[in-house]
């Protein structure tokens, strides 16, 4: 598989405090992998890469110097995971970094031993990831999106949008979470709508390819309204579900600003910017020696909440002023 390097702009003579390993001769250059489910090509995997690279810089790192960098992608495909962490494992890295919870699970597949630093876990308690996030055990640590519990909040948030909702649509994927934290999302879900007097459409894609079906079956259900559950698949087809929304005209409520800023209505979500720079701390401390069992999972410190008003004004929604002082990011 080609080697792709992406320095994102870092300039490589910046001045940073030299480690150990670059300023000793002889001493190992620490190895680290990356391993995205997306196209490192793509726009938005360039930026949350250069974010991890900003947060190595601020440690003293730079690929190539003190640190070798080893980019690899699923190319969108969860089940190619485990065999490109294979490779990590012939090339003896360090510590392995990489996203969402079904990345997270192929990875351990291929390795117990080497570190692994997840940026965007959903639930890695439920998941059988940690032990606890206080104290995960283990060769998993990282920071968590609480994915599975932000779904009430999301809920609340449409209705705000949208007071009139009588049914809503959930999109949403199996390989998100593990079985019994799925279940559970969806039943909380269910619960939480009936609070508000919402009914809910279950709706799951198992691929990309089904996406059309999907739209299709809530359509024939006269949903009014849509939320985009969090999905490394339904991520990366993000075109694609903004498409079909805008086609149906389907007011739709979406985990991250990923999908706002492509036409998307509205999101509420983890900055994932912030959560891949914050990512570079755990590589620097297990670099140093720290075992990624003894590492606490973080939760995310900085959410945001992004609007569309281009999308609002095309679907004839008067977006409440209420959201709109509560936006960290409004798009006009």
């Amino acid at each position: 598989m080609e080697r792709r390097r992406f320095l994102g702009g870092i300039a490589l003579g910046c001045v940073v405090a030299p480690l150990a390993a670059h300023a000793q001769p002889g001493a190992k250059v620490p190895r680290v992998g990356v391993l995205s489910g997306g196209q490192y090509e793509s726009a938005e995997i360039q930026g949350i890469v250069n974010a991890f690279l900003e947060g190595l810089r601020e440690r003293g790192y730079l690929d190539g110097q003190n640190i070798i960098i080893e980019y690899r992608s699923t190319g969108g495909s969860v089940d190619r995971a485990a065999v490109v962490a294979s490779e990590f494992v012939r090339l003896k890295v360090d510590v392995i970094l990489t996203g969402a919870s079904p990345l997270v699970r192929a990875v351990r597949q291929v390795t117990t031993t080497i570190p692994i630093v997840s940026t965007v876990m959903g639930n890695p308690v439920e998941d059988g990831f940690a032990a606890s996030l206080g104290r995960p055990g283990g060769n998993v640590t990282g920071l968590t999106t609480l994915g599975d519990e932000l779904v009430p909040k999301r809920l609340e948030l449409l209705k705000t949008m949208l007071p009139t909702v009588s049914r809503a649509a959930i999109l949403w994927n199996r390989d998100t979470f593990g079985e019994r934290t799925m279940k559970e999302v969806l039943s909380e879900a269910e619960a939480v709508a009936r609070t508000m007097r919402v009914q809910l459409q279950l709706v799951e894609v198992r691929g990309p390819g089904k996406l059309e079906e999907a739209f299709s079956a809530i359509a024939r259900a006269r949903s009014n309204a849509l939320v985009v559950l969090p999905s490394p698949m339904l991520f990366f087809a993000r075109p694609r579900i903004v498409e079909l929304a805008a086609e149906q005209r389907l007011p739709t409520m979406h985990s991250g600003r990923e999908f706002v800023v492509i036409g998307g209505l509205f999101s509420y979500g983890p900055s994932l910017t912030d959560l891949f720079r914050r990512s570079a701390a755990y590589v620097d401390k297990i670099l140093r020696g720290a075992k990624p069992g003894d590492l606490p999972i973080e939760q995310p410190s900085k959410f945001e909440l992004v609007i569309n008003l281009k999308t609002a004004k095309a679907l004839g929604i008067t977006v409440p002023q209420a959201l709109l002082v509560r936006a960290d990011e409004v798009i006009q």
